[in-house]
């Protein structure tokens, strides 16, 4: 099944929040670096006179606001993705009712209709993703809710990573022409990243 209408217009308006952040990001940083922390008086109180305050502080509220929107918008891609892959089950299962003329026990025939979205070429020593028992040359089935049906960017792994951490994912993998399925926690480690490992897409 392919990605819905919602979910295509939830992840639109989430790259047109991050555009609109990142334009009041560049604006703090032309008022002398101010950024979100920097101070907009000076020590004895009062306005500084070598930028524009008003234009600071209404750019800081204005990326609060829309922060607060972003988390909202990312909570709605993750729960418009569970409910895509609750559909693909439902309508999986009912293929599964339906009798078969014949069945193939090869290691990958099993799920002909379904095909792998990335590759996992990367893997930290002592990572998330290592203790997950991902490996390298492993191609993504299904990461949680997303599979190549819904996949659209790395960004659609960034968000269910974000939203799961600390929580188990099912994660099932091609390995070496094999199906494994895996339960991986996205947690903050010594290293990088939620998972300690590098993803490419190789969807088409």
């Amino acid at each position: 099944m392919a990605a819905t209408t919602k979910y295509t217009s939830l992840c639109k308006k989430k790259d047109e929040i991050e555009g609109q952040i990142k334009e009041l990001l560049d604006l703090l940083e032309s008022q002398k670096g101010v950024g979100l922390k920097e101070p907009l008086t000076d020590a004895e109180g009062y306005p500084r006179a070598d930028i524009d305050v008003y234009s600071c502080r209404h750019a800081r509220h204005q990326i609060s606001c829309l922060q607060n929107d972003h988390v909202a918008v990312m909570k709605e891609i993750e729960e418009e993705l569970t409910n895509i892959h609750q559909q693909a089950r439902e309508q999986k299962s009912q293929a599964d009712m339906l009798p078969q003329s014949s069945s193939v026990d090869g290691p990958v025939a099993m799920e002909t209709d379904r095909l792998p979205f990335a590759l996992v070429d990367r893997v930290d020593p002592g990572s998330p993703a290592a203790y997950g028992g991902l490996e390298v040359g492993d191609e993504l089935l299904e990461f949680g809710s997303v599979m190549s049906e819904n996949f659209v960017n790395l960004q659609t792994l960034a968000s269910v990573m974000q939203h799961s951490k600390g929580r188990p994912l099912r994660c099932v993998v091609i390995r070496k022409g094999r199906k494994v399925n895996l339960n991986v926690t996205p947690n903050t480690w010594s290293g990088p990243g939620l998972l300690g490992c590098n993803i490419k897409p190789t969807k088409k």
